[in-house]
């Protein structure tokens, strides 16, 4: 049997220490999984599946009894595992991982059970080959946007053996990551989840890794997996045309020099995303300011802020985590906000990850895969219960008893952390249910920022903006220095401002009329070879992991390419009463969510008010939907070369 080599020896003192820092529910499967041996599995230290209104409880809601066996379990099986020489006895198919897989889950159907084997990312090549299914034929692929969803389709047309070029707009990788690098910048969401299944690692120093880590992870993805390659930096899409004749796109883009070129492909595949966009808020006399001013994704770091009065615009997430950043810099500070965001407490939003747990990662084979999949399973489906809207339920601000228990828990934080200000305790508390909008994770530096003496919250709305600064409602003149938006993006407007157009020459936004709409989140009728990456409706709000979602469209988009290829066809196109049946679907289920409550706005809804951004269904349906293209919904046409 083979020795885990790369894994070096450890002295029983050295175990026992990290042990006390484990995570339990991911530390017993990982054990299992090493050893072979379930016997660490007992029923008693079982997870609990569901968890509190405002979270987990620490340990899977295990007893201190139950820590501590569990502990000793874990301490006597990897003594011996290292005293043996670090053998190898991983099973790594559904026959050896499932029942390991069940401690976690509960017992789990055949779809759910390849779901939770992929978000392990233990198999990670794809299942077909251009040379297998069509060697002969000339097929190129246009990516657009080289950030998470880009780089991931980049990844499996490269495995797939398909000819392909990424053009993105920026100097390197990163997208989003790349473009955001205002202070404070980081994930509210687990970078273990936030990272691909296909690529994980167990260095991650932070559970919320700040924007540096998260960017360096993507670039070194690029990298090692010889996708630069195929990047043409500086190279900004204006311009996507379909031509029938032929059955490809012309893609109008220009390079670094500023001239302007084309490309011709089969396919193009959009990973432009939806938050590249940065919105401003229209108010009378914007332009006139006199000082500096500019948006969070736009961060202007050559001005300093030190002894300047300093106006943020908006109360969202960016501005959530600009605001403590800027304070203890400015002369003073004020923030003005149009909506308070719903904050969930999150003790440990800004520290390390426990020294123990870090050394587990690095001497303990694949236990950081068993935490990330601990990770996505407590929140795949587990918050989704809380933004549920109960049929009939009558309050303004919660849509069902689950919804209120939680609106109690996170108000009841909030009164715990402003209790000492009540003047701003009343400009703190949303009116709307919890999830209506994007929640926010906030360790006490939200409070201990609007409490400062050089801090201002501000929270009557804005009339316009003067040479000297921001006037209210009420007529006051608040006098800045600097202005900085933090109003997030036009999300809705997908693809803007590149002009696509698809068959009969039809445009793709006024196709669309200001509500985009495609089947999956992926495919639009009359726009043959066309697959959106992180398209309407594909965004996540209470279950699962962004990163999932833009796997599993590639692997669609993946699978629609083999279609393609095997019907020897020259385009696929979507079916328009294909659209039709799933928004029918989505819209229902959309309305039953408390991001789709009516009278509440936010950047989920298109100007119309009906929610475009988010999935308001299962994560399972969705991986359910995107493993293969339904032939039903799709026109393949015949090669006309």
């Amino acid at each position: 049997m083979d020795l885990l080599s790369d894994f070096p020896p450890f002295e029983d003192e050295e175990l026992r220490l990290a042990l006390a820092d484990a995570e339990l529910p991911s530390l017993l499967p990982a054990i299992a999984h090493l050893t072979g041996d379930t016997a660490v599995l007992a029923d008693l230290l079982r997870p609990a599946v569901n968890s509190t209104p405002l979270g987990l409880e620490p340990q899977g809601g295990l007893s201190a009894e139950a820590q501590d066996l569990a502990r000793k379990h874990a301490f006597e099986a990897l003594r011996s595992w290292n005293s043996q020489g670090r053998p190898d006895r991983r099973g790594n198919g559904a026959v050896e991982l499932e029942p390991i897989l069940e401690f976690i889950t509960g017992p789990a159907d055949a779809d759910s059970v390849a779901l939770h084997m992929s978000q392990l990312g233990l198999g990670g090549e794809t299942s077909w080959t251009k040379a297998a299914v069509a060697p002969d034929r000339e097929f190129k692929v246009v990516v657009i946007g080289a950030g998470m969803s880009g780089l991931a389709a980049a990844y499996r047309l490269r495995q797939a053996g398909v000819e392909f070029v990424v053009l993105e707009r920026n100097t390197d990788v990163g997208g989003v990551w790349l473009e955001n690098s205002y202070p404070g910048c980081q994930l509210d969401t687990s970078n273990f989840s936030y990272s691909y299944s296909f690529a994980q690692q167990a260095s991650w120093q932070y559970q919320y890794s700040r924007r540096d880590s998260i960017l360096a992870y993507f670039q070194r993805f690029a990298s090692d997996q010889a996708l630069r390659d195929h990047i043409l930096l500086g190279c900004e899409v204006s311009a996507a045309r379909y031509d029938e004749a032929t059955a490809t796109w012309q893609v109008t883009y220009t390079d670094p020099d500023g001239s302007v070129r084309r490309m011709t492909a089969n396919v193009v595949v959009s990973a432009v995303g939806q938050l590249n966009k940065p919105s401003y808020p229209n108010v009378p006399g914007r332009e006139t300011f006199a000082g500096g001013s500019w948006h969070t994704a736009r961060w202007d770091h050559q001005t300093d802020l030190r002894d300047k009065r300093v106006a943020v615009i908006g109360a969202g997430a960016s501005a959530f985590q600009v605001v403590p950043e800027v304070a203890g810099e400015a002369e003073h500070l004020t923030v003005f906000q149009r909506t308070p965001p719903w904050i969930m407490p999150t003790p440990t939003y800004h520290s390390l990850l426990k020294p123990g747990l870090r050394w587990l990662f690095q001497h303990i084979p694949d236990y950081h895969r068993w935490f990330r999949f601990y990770q996505f399973w407590v929140s795949v489906e587990g918050r989704r219960k809380y933004a549920v809207v109960q049929p009939g339920w009558a309050k303004r601000d919660s849509v069902s008893p689950e919804n209120e228990a939680l609106r109690d828990g996170l108000a009841g934080y909030l009164e715990r952390e402003f209790a000492d200000h009540p003047d701003l305790l009343a400009k703190v508390v949303p009116d709307y249910p919890p999830y209506a909008k994007r929640m926010l994770r906030d360790d006490g530096r939200w409070a201990e920022t609007l409490k400062r003496d050089d801090v201002t919250l501000v929270d009557d709305a804005i009339s316009k903006i003067t040479p000297a600064g921001v006037v209210t409602a009420d007529g006051s003149l608040h006098e800045a220095d600097v202005i900085i938006y933090g109003t997030g993006f036009a999300a809705s407007e997908f693809l803007v401002p590149m002009e696509v157009s698809g068959r009969g020459g039809v445009l793709l936004h006024e196709h669309w009329g200001g509500e985009a709409r495609a089947n999956v989140g992926v495919t639009v009728p009359q726009f043959p070879n066309l697959f959106l990456l992180y398209g309407p409706n594909t965004n996540l709000v209470v279950n699962g992991s962004i990163v999932l979602f833009s796997e599993a469209e590639v692997d669609y988009v993946m699978a629609c390419l083999q279609e393609i290829l095997a019907a020897s066809a020259g385009a696929m196109e979507c079916r328009a009463e294909a659209l039709e049946k799933f928004y029918a679907r989505v819209d229902e289920a959309s309305g039953r969510m408390a991001f789709g409550v009516a009278g509440v706005n936010s950047w989920y809804k298109s100007a119309s008010g009906r929610v475009s951004q988010n999935w308001p269904l299962s994560t399972l349906e969705f991986w359910q939907r995107t493993r293969r293209p339904d032939p039903d919904d799709y026109i393949l046409e015949v090669r006309h070369d």
